[in-house]
């Protein structure tokens, strides 16, 4: 869309803009059909999709860390729409050990699954590991929702197969994908905190987004599973995210206030790629502003993609083990 339409709010070939909101681009769209996974659900962006699924008939699950944050949500939810069907999961996704007990406890209930947004993340962080030993961002941006990914696909594609209707798979990344370490992907040295920056790692975390989006849209399409995938860029959006921000974040902030969205504006595009009809066989793409953009050139490498797909599965066997 390019700064002069994120700053003006000029619509792109989509008939959206930075300007719009997530109930724009979902106006009469009926998703009563539809069951979604949110993750991180509970505040930001991650709420005002789970909101306006939900008022869109969406039966919405929210997986969260904190009960007390989702319990809130969720009541926040039906007190603007009674009618809403909305529930809640306890998940910590930068946690291997949650993640699988997330998936059992939502297979149990036995109900389909249509939509999975993986959306949680942390950003910025001091260095430090999960209690998987794995850095935090990496761990939480990347790891968990590849492995959560990748244990609800079968639920997915069995959804997908019995009911006729297209699985969507939305990857929250951000722009700052493309400041990340010089050979993208820090492969050998992924935990070590010689040299660690949280904003590279931040940006390492994002690229890992869009590259596991790209691998599996791949993998989806030689398979014909009728199920899509792409990656976002919500857009400059104060939000919980930026509580390991500094004083240099502030000045930015100040210098860029024009490009900065709102909440309802900063959640747009991911609920536009999770339910807009026109996008129904579009995969493998990276939307910003609702509309498809051009990522770096590591995102589209997919030789990258597919070391660190190996790498990962890799990575979350050593820690099962």
């Amino acid at each position: 869309m390019g700064l002069y339409g994120v700053m003006t709010g000029k619509k792109g070939k989509s008939g959206f803009g930075s300007a719009s909101t997530a109930e724009d681009v979902t106006h009469s769209i009926d998703a009563s059909h539809l069951t979604a996974i949110i993750t991180g659900g509970t505040s930001g962006i991650g709420l005002e999709a789970a909101r306006v699924l939900a008022m869109r008939g969406a039966h919405v699950i929210i997986a969260a860390r904190n009960p007390k944050a989702a319990n809130e949500s969720k009541e926040m939810i039906l007190q603007m729409n009674p009618n809403a069907r909305v529930e809640y999961i306890q998940l910590d996704v930068s946690s291997i050990k949650s993640v699988r007990s997330f998936v059992d406890q939502f297979l149990a209930l036995n109900v389909p699954l249509n939509i999975l947004i993986n959306n949680a993340g942390v950003m910025f962080c001091p260095f430090k590991l999960s209690e998987d030993g794995i850095e935090s961002q990496f761990a939480t941006n990347h790891i968990g929702h590849f492995l959560l990914t990748n244990l609800l696909l079968d639920k997915m594609k069995s959804t997908a197969r019995e009911s006729g209707v297209q699985g969507r798979i939305v990857n929250l990344s951000s722009i700052a994908h493309t400041y990340t370490y010089p050979e993208g992907i820090k492969f050998q040295g992924i935990n070590d905190p010689d040299g660690y920056s949280e904003r590279r790692a931040y940006g390492q975390s994002k690229l890992a987004n869009l590259l596991h989006s790209n691998a599996l849209s791949r993998r989806l399409q030689e398979e014909g599973v009728n199920i899509t995938i792409n990656s976002v860029h919500p857009g400059l959006v104060t939000t919980n995210l930026f509580r390991h921000s500094g004083f240099s974040m502030k000045v930015f902030k100040a210098m860029t206030f024009l490009l900065w969205k709102n909440i309802p504006q900063g959640a747009a595009t991911t609920c536009y790629v999770a339910l807009h009809p026109d996008l129904e066989g579009v995969t493998g793409k990276y939307f910003g502003d609702c509309n498809i953009v051009t990522p770096s050139k590591f995102a589209t490498n997919n030789s990258l993609a597919d070391k660190l797909w190996d790498f990962s599965v890799k990575l979350i066997d050593s820690v099962s083990k």
